[in-house]
């Protein structure tokens, strides 16, 4: 009894350990980008009302495919818009203000992009292409991937 417990104690430890991170900080994913030559994959969401934001995440972002396909391939940004919970003033300013930048008009919207250079990373956005609710972590993939900077 006690070695299945340790084993399903370091199953669950091993699972979150390995969930890939979402930045709600822009300068900091623009940073990591720069560093790491990751484009950013910017989820518009709203986390804790919209049905289809949250069905995106059960059905692609919380896979073990996307998870692994995220860590060799982009930054993770996500841009929260939620009713309940409340946001910094600093964070929802930031928040809308890509939403404006973006034009994003409706939840979910995924956008990869890479961050200007120099000292403001929101100058000169290079944008690569978007997505939004698609079933399917494999198809979702696909979807984005046709919009990776070439290597």
């Amino acid at each position: 009894m006690k070695n299945l417990f340790l084993g399903l104690l370091f199953l669950t430890s091993v699972t979150a350990f390995s969930q890939v991170e979402w930045i709600s900080d822009f300068e900091e994913a623009a940073k990591l980008s720069r560093k790491t030559k990751k484009p950013i994959l910017a989820n518009f969401t709203g986390s804790d009302w919209c049905g289809w934001c949250k069905r995106l995440d059960k059905e692609v972002f919380s896979t073990a495919e996307f998870q692994t396909w995220a860590k060799e391939n982009v930054i993770l940004l996500e841009l929260d818009f939620p009713r309940k919970t409340k946001l910094s003033q600093k964070l929802q300013k930031q928040n809308y203000a890509l939403q404006k930048a973006f034009g994003v008009r409706g939840f979910p919207t995924i956008w990869l992009f890479q961050a200007g250079k120099g000292k403001n990373p929101k100058k000169d956005i290079i944008p690569l292409g978007k997505t939004g609710y698609m079933k399917g972590s494999k198809e979702w993939i696909s979807s984005i991937e046709r919009y990776m900077p070439k290597s």
